[in-house]
């Protein structure tokens, strides 16, 4: 079966989100963005393990980073998100309903 790059890049996403932790950060920048200190003072976990799950995120096109003086401040990513928010949309479109048709088994 061949799985388009829409498709990819929703799965991604959604392997992505599928993590508790990296959920409520992604919860955390939908509000404000912040750098890796304030994720680490609002989830109670190590600086490394905030570090991984961010770029887990960043690498499945969910958040971005920038540099501000010397600190790394993180947002999300409307395109990233957006491309996953279509995709869910599209197969809630695409799901039939019962008809009472079936197709045969083997």
């Amino acid at each position: 079966m061949a799985v388009d790059i829409d498709s990819r890049a929703a799965l991604v996403g959604l392997k992505a989100l599928a993590e508790p932790l990296r959920w409520r950060i992604v919860e955390l920048l939908a509000r404000e963005e912040l750098c890796v200190c304030h994720l680490v003072e609002e989830l109670g976990v190590a600086q490394p393990l905030v570090s991984h799950h961010l770029g887990v995120l960043r690498r499945a096109g969910l958040v971005e980073s920038e540099r501000f003086r010397l600190w790394t401040y993180y947002r999300l990513c409307p395109q990233g998100l957006e491309t996953l928010a279509g995709s869910l949309v599209g197969m809630a479109e695409g799901a039939s309903g019962s008809s009472g048709e079936r197709r045969p088994c083997c």
